[in-house]
């Protein structure tokens, strides 16, 4: 079933957004705490439980500092799409409105930020068709990208060929609908938010910063956890969704004994770079987006928000 929305009432919505590794978690918890507001993470990992250290999500000790929602909503064997999520995020909104708060969304994940706050056309989803989609293509990136380049083009020089999830997921609504998954983005164009008072930061780091920081978390994470956490999930049935979280893959690949740890490091670092580009490509297409270096985003947060009377 197609989602979409008109103009919501209500109060105001504030969002940071940016690159994975730009320091977002941080500095949202900092402004949220100056506002009194409500944090919704706007992420397609972090609604997973058992899959926190490779998240990077945040843990007890910032939830007691400031309420989060759409975190750990699912198990790691159910999938999730974006309809799901779009619904999810807008009830926990209505939520925080319900009680006097500010919603402060907070998160990478471009797609579906744009989902829960614009009104988009989503296709519809059939748990049985992705599954019959991915047994066709094994589980292989290239033979799913290069199925979907054959029925739907346009899609396909959209769809990072390694992203598997994504291009079964293009299949997937090409094998229900018989449209092709690019024509459901004619309401794309236009930045026209379900939330007339919806004001966005965007955190602005710099390439060579971007790096560094990612090469650091990675480390961080490696001796913070993630091989244990990867090690737990060994033998579960992951949805498609859960595999596609950065580092899992490469851990569990290093844990089979088939690459070093190392290597593994190494293709983690390669994998966040590149989808940090694609996420700084994605958000500085939205003119909603005012940029502001690390150090002025809590003061530019508050200050979107006390423009907008929410305190």
């Amino acid at each position: 079933m197609a989602v979409a929305g008109g103009p919501v009432a209500g109060g105001s919505v504030l969002a940071l957004v940016g690159p994975t590794g730009a320091g977002k978690s941080k500095l949202g918890l900092e402004a949220a705490e100056r506002l009194g507001a409500e944090l919704v993470a706007v992420d397609a990992f972090t609604i997973y439980r058992g899959m926190d250290v490779g998240t990077a999500k945040p843990g007890p000790r910032e939830r007691r500092r400031v309420p989060h929602h759409c975190l750990d909503l699912l198990d790691a064997e159910q999938d999730a799409d974006v309809a799901w999520f779009q619904s999810a995020a807008r009830a926990a909104i209505a939520d925080i409105w319900s009680r006097g708060r500010t919603p402060l969304l907070v998160g990478g994940s471009g797609l579906y930020f744009r989902a829960v706050v614009d009104p988009l056309e989503l296709p519809p989803t059939d748990p049985g068709v992705r599954a019959d989609v991915h047994r066709r293509h094994g589980g292989d990136p290239a033979s799913a990208h290069a199925a979907l380049q054959a029925v739907d083009p346009q899609a396909a020089a959209l769809i990072d060929p390694g992203n598997l999830r994504r291009s079964i997921r293009a299949l997937e609504v090409h094998a229900l609908t018989g449209r092709r998954f690019s024509d459901y983005r004619t309401t794309w164009d236009a930045y026209d938010s379900i939330y007339p008072r919806l004001r966005v930061v965007g955190v602005e780091r710099s390439r060579e910063e971007l790096t560094e920081r990612i090469a650091a978390r990675t480390q961080a994470m490696l001796e913070g956890g993630l091989i244990e956490e990867c090690r737990a999930l060994l033998g579960r049935s992951l949805s498609v969704t859960a595999r596609a979280a950065i580092g899992y893959a490469e851990v569990m690949t290093h844990l089979a004994g088939r690459c070093t740890l190392e290597e593994a490091a190494e293709r983690i670092r390669v994998r966040t770079r590149r989808y940090a580009v694609r996420q700084q490509r994605w958000f500085a297409a939205d003119p909603r987006v005012r940029w502001t270096p690390p150090a002025g985003v809590v003061d530019a947060i508050v200050s979107a928000a006390l423009r907008r009377g929410e305190t």
